[in-house]
């Protein structure tokens, strides 16, 4: 396919900015080369106002991602706009993305005429009229105030932090995640005012697809949904394959636990998705695009869909974009959930309305993929790096990273830590720099463990490998990978069993049972797991001889799934357990002969005894006890009986004078 522009129509007299396909070519192609310098001033002034370099009332802006609205964003909005209503005060009211610090929602920002704009944390709807009444009349709430953003020509204000100062935000980079929170995701005029759709005019004016495909391979970009493979590389294989037709999808499946990244690239900035799904396509010849996008994300494809129409009518997307012969069309579809639809083949038999089930490869979808032609599968945060790639070039890419893993990585983190959000940071940075620097480390004093990475299908990372680099090859050598990004955060109160049990469980349910050693292997694995972390109470006859000898096959059972699996999801379905078993050997066998679980976290494996010098006796404990293993009679010492106790906890839970210990 050859790509030329057609016939451009001439840019106009008179008109704001953005307001025609005219003037939105024009200045997309050629905004700095008009001849006309008072029809540049206004689309300069335009994409001013657009930016809030300067403003003619004030603007609050409110974090409405999901996570936002989770914490209360809504009653915030709606006391907002009631305030505002109340003492009529003209204000702009913008619904933004997630900006990242998820633990502060809800997050307001608020910017008044000349003055740069504050970030406030944790505004309930009971705060909004102190907060409203004090910003407006030029002051600071101190309790409220996280960090004000920098700006080159609006005044700071004095005793206010910025932005990129706070510990959260200092030891990031933010590529992927430029816009979010920032910017309006439903407005398209926002993100060309902050230079969007600027690659997609450069690609069409300066390169062919065979050159998008090698500035790309050149960059050093890698998928960001699991392996790794390098990006270019597969752009050209779709290429060179002879095919009257050929597909982009992109994967926003994301199935793994703990993982939200898509989902707030989507609700933040999803015109950043749509422009590097028109690039991808160009590159390699597609005309038809997928986003296979989960249906439990209603926000993200809600924001999708209405950048994806704004993006048609502005001819950015659909036929004949930006003036050439390029078409695409991109259409939305749905998946049902189902972890092993986040695997390509998977999930192309999804699309087509087949089962979402894996096939063995070769071929591989670059060569025979969905409805049998090329197709190249990338996920949300791979395409979302291709805009600035293409605008600042390869070696700007390429700068930053490893020699191996190049750019930045997204990763949701969350767990025990003091700091949970979304973080992007440069391959190469430590794990140590991320959970205890952008994180602020464990609360309440806890000891670091593990941070489990790349959700099921990763592994574990112990307080040992704290200072390994986040890159592709180094998290192999610990039994680990990079995965789409989930990163969650274990302190010393986790039983690593119950971990790999938890991701077992996930796996074995998610399996889609097409090959055996996936389908039986894992089962045989959760079993284990659960014999492991079974009490004494339970067991019959030979339960307590199949007990310990099952446990001897645990690791060449896992290894025998790894090597014979299907797919991918299959091979990496025992890390967790392999994991574990490596850097926390010492728990399970404290499990398997002792009995016994180190955190105090496994019910069977728990005993409770009652402090003779705090017993009040009261007789709550025994009331509630669900097996009647507490005797005693009112204001005398209680006892539990061992034999009748089944590990509930129940009695921890209601004595009030903390009598009852937990072993």
């Amino acid at each position: 396919m050859t790509t030329k522009l057609l016939d451009r129509p001439a840019a106009p007299g008179t008109a704001s900015a953005f307001a025609t396909y005219p003037e939105l070519l024009a200045w997309l192609l050629d905004a700095d080369s008009l001849q006309d310098d008072a029809v540049h001033q206004q689309w300069q002034n335009r994409v001013a106002e657009l930016r809030r370099d300067r403003l003619v009332r004030p603007a609050i802006f409110v974090g409405a991602g999901t996570c936002g609205l989770g914490a209360g964003a809504q009653e915030t909005l709606n006391a907002i706009r009631a305030y505002l209503d109340l003492h009529e005060v003209k204000a702009d009211v913008i619904k933004v993305g997630c900006i990242g610090l998820c633990s502060a929602e809800p997050l307001v920002d608020l910017q008044i005429p000349g003055r740069t704009r504050v970030m406030f944390q944790q505004v309930t709807k009971d705060k909004v009229d102190g907060l409203l009444d004090a910003v407006l009349s030029g002051q600071i709430p101190d309790k409220l105030a996280l960090a004000q953003h920098r700006h080159a020509t609006l005044q700071p204000w004095e005793d206010v932090p910025f932005l990129d100062e706070h510990p959260f935000f200092a030891p990031q980079t933010r590529w992927v995640l430029a816009n979010c929170g920032l910017i309006d995701p439903a407005q398209i005029d926002e993100y060309i005012a902050h230079g969007g759709y600027q690659a997609l005019a450069k690609m069409v004016r300066q390169y062919t697809p065979e050159q998008v495909c090698d500035l790309v391979e050149a960059s050093g970009l890698r998928g960001r949904g699991g392996g790794g493979f390098p990006t270019g590389k597969k752009w050209q294989f779709a290429r060179q394959a002879q095919s009257d037709g050929k597909y982009l999808i992109c994967n926003a499946d994301e199935g793994d636990p703990g993982a939200f990244m898509d989902r707030a690239v989507i609700e933040s900035d999803p015109h950043r998705l749509v422009e590097g799904m028109v690039i991808a396509a160009y590159a390699i010849g597609a005309t038809k695009a997928y986003v296979y996008l989960r249906a439990e994300y209603p926000l993200a494809i809600k924001r999708l869909q209405a950048a994806l129409a704004q993006a048609e009518a502005n001819r950015l997307l659909g036929e004949n974009i930006l003036g050439t012969d390029f078409s695409l069309q991109i259409a939305i579809k749905m998946g049902a959930g189902a972890f092993v639809c986040g695997e390509e083949t998977a999930l192309i038999h999804s699309i087509e309305g087949r089962r979402g089930m894996p096939r063995p490869r070769p071929p591989f979808p670059a060569v025979k993929g969905l409805f049998g032609k090329p197709t190249i599968i990338n996920n949300v945060e791979t395409l979302a790096n291709v805009p600035m790639l293409v605008d600042r070039g390869a070696s700007w890419f390429g700068a930053l990273g490893t020699p191996s893993s190049k750019g930045t990585k997204v990763f949701a983190l969350s767990g025990k830590v003091a700091r949970t959000g979304l973080v992007e940071v440069a391959m190469g940075t430590t794990v140590r720099q991320i959970v205890f620097d952008v994180g602020g480390g464990i609360p309440d004093g806890r000891r670091y463990k593990a941070v489990q990475i790349g959700g099921p299908s990763g592994g574990c990372i112990p307080d040992q490998h704290l200072d390994i680099d986040i890159d592709y090859e180094s998290l192999k050598t610990v039994g680990a990978m990079m995965g789409s990004g989930g990163l969650v955060v274990m302190d010393e109160d986790n039983c690593m069993v119950d971990v790999a049990m938890f991701f077992m469980d996930f796996i074995q349910r998610e399996s889609c049972g097409k090959c055996i050693p996936c389908r039986e292997g894992t089962r045989r694995m959760l079993e284990i797991l659960q014999r492991i972390m079974r009490g004494r109470q339970r067991e019959k006859g030979i339960d307590a001889l199949e007990r310990f000898h099952s446990v001897l096959h645990l690791q060449d059972l896992a290894e025998t799934i790894r090597d014979a699996s299907l797919c991918g999801l299959g091979m990496t379905a025992p890390n967790p357990v392999l994991s574990t078993l490596r850097f926390f050997r010492d728990e399970y066998e404290a499990h398997i002969y002792e009995r016994r679980c180190p955190a105090g976290v496994c019910p069977e494996l728990l005993t409770f005894t009652i402090d003779p010098d705090k017993c009040k006796g009261c007789t709550l404990c025994a009331k509630k006890c669900p097996t009647d293993a507490i005797v005693g009679t009112r204001k005398q010492l209680h006892y539990i009986i061992a034999d009748k106790c089944i590990g509930c906890g129940t009695c921890l839970d209601v004595c009030k004078p903390g009598a009852v210990l937990k072993h």
